[in-house]
């Protein structure tokens, strides 16, 4: 029970359904203290002053005529006026607004008024001692008693339950998503990857379903690139290793600089194999921003690469230089081994809004379908594992995971006039 009134949807429930008592309580009050009461008081006023003058033409009447006039008034007004004792010995039927008539009927009469009863009848009595005679009165409360507008009080209580309905069902719309919400990040904590959230309803809603399936995902693919990074360690290490270990084993029985030349080379293999698990596992976390010239830093990038790079007019960014600078690199050097020994071409379109970096080879091109496949780790057009024909396999996943952390887009697209386009698109 804790556990349920803990939950959002109770408590928001519990909130709206104090809010809407206490403003029936409140709407009630005002009803009462405007309208009710206040026409309450003005009948019961109508009621003594139609009971005294009644009473006052009583006595003024003749004799003879004073029993037609009972029967006219009885008829007419409901009405009992007379000098017979008929019994009112108990307390009056209980009815509303009783007390404001008795108050109206002791201000016209100038005495203490309280309402008697007959026992077994509906009637109300009082005495009025005027012009020598005990005069009795009755009437019959149904007639003259205020009913309580049980219209106007229904009106308020169905609105008020048909607004907390409609409030409980809006707020159940919001708090179920963010169960199933929860839910779905329970899931990603332990290392799985829930159906996606449906991504409908207000648009906020709508935005954090979209936000958190794309979390979850990238979440995934985060735990996925760790799997195959571990596996790509175990197996591309694993050959060097094994190389290294024959030649320091033939070396005990003959020493040969061709033997040690061979086992330094395996440990550069292994070196640049290792730097490229760091490089890839560092690209998670984004680089602290900083205002360079894009164009300066191409230039020295070009010079680095072996590049012509024409001048080109000074395009301010914010962003994070060394991020940048690896990204280009690796574009650069991807295209320099797939562009079959054909310049390579780099391009600077700097826009009020947008920069972009475009790197172009006149290679062979990527199939269509595989042009998204190359940026997961390891994957490789080439399908040897041969560091002659090819790289890690790490270099576009490194590109594509240094921009998905700084929040800029990295594609490629073949050229109509055959090869690869590489284009890095980044806000100024």
């Amino acid at each position: 029970m804790k556990r349920i009134t803990r939950s959002l949807f109770a408590r928001t429930a519990l909130t709206l359904a104090l809010a809407f008592i206490v403003f029936q309580a409140a709407a009630f009050w005002v009803v009462t203290r405007t309208l009710i009461v206040p026409v309450a008081e003005r009948s019961a006023d109508d009621l003594a002053g139609l009971v005294v003058l009644s009473a006052q033409t009583w006595v003024e009447l003749p004799p003879q005529t004073r029993a037609a006039f009972e029967r006219e008034l009885a008829r007419r007004h409901g009405l009992r006026l007379t000098t017979i004792d008929v019994g009112a010995t108990a307390d009056a039927p209980h009815f509303a607004f009783r007390t404001q008539i008795e108050d109206a009927l002791s201000r016209r009469v100038g005495d203490a008024v309280e309402l008697r009863g007959v026992p077994g009848t509906a009637a109300a009595w009082l005495d009025i001692p005027l012009g020598g005679h005990d005069l009795r009165v009755g009437f019959f409360p149904d007639r003259y008693a205020v009913k309580l507008p049980l219209a106007a009080i229904a009106v308020i209580a169905v609105g008020a339950f048909l607004s907390l309905l409609t409030a409980l069902f809006l707020v159940r719309r919001i708090t179920v998503p963010l169960a199933r919400a929860a839910a779905a990040a329970s899931q990603v904590g332990a290392g799985e990857l829930p159906e996606p959230l449906p991504e409908t309803g207000p648009a906020e809603l709508a935005e954090l379903a979209r936000r958190f399936n794309k979390m979850a995902a990238e979440v995934r693919e985060l735990l996925d690139n760790r799997t195959t990074l571990l596996a790509g360690i175990s197996h591309d290490l694993r050959t060097p290793m094994t190389r290294l270990q024959l030649n320091l084993e033939m070396l005990r029985d003959a020493p040969s600089t061709a033997r040690i030349d061979r086992a330094v080379a395996d440990l550069a293999d292994m070196n640049k194999l290792i730097t490229g698990y760091l490089e890839l596992a560092r690209t998670t976390q984004a680089e602290t921003k900083v205002r360079f010239d894009l164009a300066g830093l191409l230039e020295e990038v070009a010079a680095d690469m072996g590049l012509t790079w024409p001048s080109a007019v000074p395009c301010e960014v914010e962003a994070g230089r060394l991020a940048v600078r690896q990204i280009v690199s690796n574009l650069i050097q991807n295209a320099q081994r797939y562009g079959g020994g054909m310049p390579i071409e780099l391009v600077l379109e700097c826009a009020d809004k947008q920069a972009r970096v475009i790197v172009r080879d006149a290679g062979k091109g990527i199939p269509d379908d595989q042009l998204e496949r190359v940026f997961r780790p390891f994957y490789r057009l080439e399908a040897s594992r041969s560091q002659a024909t090819g790289g890690t396999g790490l270099g576009l996943a490194i590109v594509r995971q240094l921009a998905e952390s700084n929040g800029w887009k990295v594609r490629l697209k073949n050229r109509a006039a055959g090869g690869l386009e590489a284009v890095l698109e980044m806000p100024r």
